[in-house]
């Protein structure tokens, strides 16, 4: 039988808050949805509105198919996160390459270290501005991310997912940390590989280097090269000095020693000047954020959640233990007229849907089966289902006349009494005496259910409703 369940991994505490805000703006923007079912196994779990509020949204989203299209999107997301990984690396290789292939002539050092470090300056700085400025630190990475993520998950219903994860993020700032972490994560992998990509160049070719000015005087550079390589030799690698950068002004110093410094100077500036601010923003956007999932809470006062209140926490609600039906003329329990009764544990139960006047009702039961009667109108369904949801019996028996058809309605409602036992099969009637059913019907019937994974009763269906051990076999009326 086919059913919400939980057959995935468990649900992180970002992705539960996630298809809570997916489904709330489903229902936004859509209307309500279809949720009896859901707010009642909500209201039957208890326990704080904002907890029934996430239970009926998970249960709604198990349903709809809203869980399989996140599993989809995070694929789709994971597999978009390679390809920028990939982009990154094939980048930061590039620029190294860029910066030193000069084909025959000496190497301008500046104009290396712009190639190296000029883009990933720019998009810092754009960053720490739509940081401060806007509040928007996804950058053009994050939103090529999030896109990639939606085109790669193959999921029409994964549509719903970004909007969605954008909103809840939003509501405590986490976007910037989320997207942060992703840029900056990128950017440190693709000067990873600048740097990978320097040292392999550097350790097997020989590099001359220079640096030329029309305008500014040789001590400015002096001045440049002694700035820019202090902190860096804070850390131990090479500056040159200032009568080899002088020298190098007018033409490449042949010296070996000139080669190493100049060398030493480049991989220094890379590093504490790209891949170090890189690093410690990853830290701090991981830090954040995690800090910040770790506090995620969802808000019943939102719009759509506030209206659920009266459905799911009704001003009065049964405290304490329910006394049991009183058996009725048969000797069985019965849940007929209204009664409230709480059906014994693990026990059985027998219920009709839309039955007529021709037939006589319920056959006799034994003692250890309940009857729930003929469900006839939407309140009888509703009372019927919050009994079976309290104490969810073991065996269910749904008896349905073949005659009628087997229409959308009467199918959901099999369905949804099929959830509430651990055990489910349906009774197609035999006719009354001197009548038929329709072999066309029938066949109706048998291929409606199919979807739903309901077995038939069998040839004897009030003795498998009452032990369980009666032998299964199809049932033609």
């Amino acid at each position: 039988m086919t059913r919400p369940s939980q057959p995935y991994s468990p649900l992180s505490r970002l992705d539960r808050f996630w298809l809570c805000e997916a489904v709330r703006l489903r229902e936004e923007h859509g209307g309500p949805l279809e949720d009896g079912e859901a707010n009642r196994r909500a209201r039957q779990a208890g326990g704080t509105l904002a907890q029934r509020i996430e239970r009926r949204a998970l249960w709604l989203a198990e349903r709809d198919g809203l869980r399989t299209a996140l599993l989809h999107w995070q694929q789709g997301a994971r597999l978009a996160l390679a390809v920028l990984l990939l982009l990154a690396v094939v980048t930061g290789a590039g620029l190294a390459v860029a910066a030193l292939d000069v084909g025959e002539r000496p190497v301008n050092v500046f104009w290396a270290l712009g190639s190296l470090l000029g883009l990933h300056l720019l998009t810092l700085l754009g960053w720490l501005a739509g940081l401060l400025l806007l509040g928007n630190a996804g950058g053009a990475l994050g939103r090529l991310w999030l896109w990639l993520s939606e085109k790669l998950s193959r999921d029409a219903r994964a549509a719903q997912l970004a909007p969605a994860l954008l909103v809840l993020l939003e509501r405590r700032r986490l976007s910037r940390w989320g997207l942060g972490l992703l840029v900056h994560g990128l950017w440190l992998l693709a000067l990873l590989s600048a740097l990978g990509t320097l040292l392999l160049l550097l350790a097997t070719r020989r590099y001359d280097f220079v640096w030329e000015t029309t305008l500014l005087s040789g001590e400015t550079f002096i001045a440049l090269t002694d700035r820019l390589g202090a902190l860096p030799a804070l850390l131990g690698f090479p500056l040159p000095d200032p009568d080899v950068v002088r020298a190098s002004g007018d033409a490449a110093v042949a010296a070996e020693a000139a080669r190493q410094a100049w060398s030493g100077w480049l991989i220094g500036a890379l590093t504490v000047y790209g891949i170090a601010p890189r690093l410690l923003l990853t830290v701090l956007c991981l830090w954040r954020w995690r800090r910040g999932v770790a506090t995620l809470s969802l808000d019943p006062e939102l719009p759509g959640y506030s209206l659920l209140r009266d459905r799911l926490q009704p001003g009065s609600e049964r405290l304490g233990i329910h006394d049991p039906a009183p058996a009725d003329d048969a000797g069985h329990l019965s849940l007929r007229d209204g009664s409230e009764a709480v059906l014994p544990a693990g026990g059985a139960v027998l219920v009709a849907i839309e039955l007529d006047d021709s037939r006589p009702w319920p056959p006799a039961l034994p003692e250890t089966v309940a009857d729930a009667g003929i469900l006839d109108s939407r309140e009888q369904r509703r009372q019927v289902l919050e009994a079976l949801g309290r104490s969810p019996p073991a065996r269910l028996l749904i008896a349905c006349d073949p005659r009628r058809s087997p229409d959308r309605g009467t199918l959901a409602l099999i369905a949804e009494l099929a959830r509430s036992a651990a055990d489910a099969r349906v009774w197609l009637l035999p006719p009354p005496a001197g009548e038929t059913v329709d072999q066309e019907r029938l066949e109706a019937w048998q291929a409606a259910l199919q979807p739903l994974q309901l077995l038939s009763a069998g040839a004897v269906p009030l003795g498998w409703l009452a032990d369980g051990d009666a032998a299964v076999m199809e049932e033609t009326p």
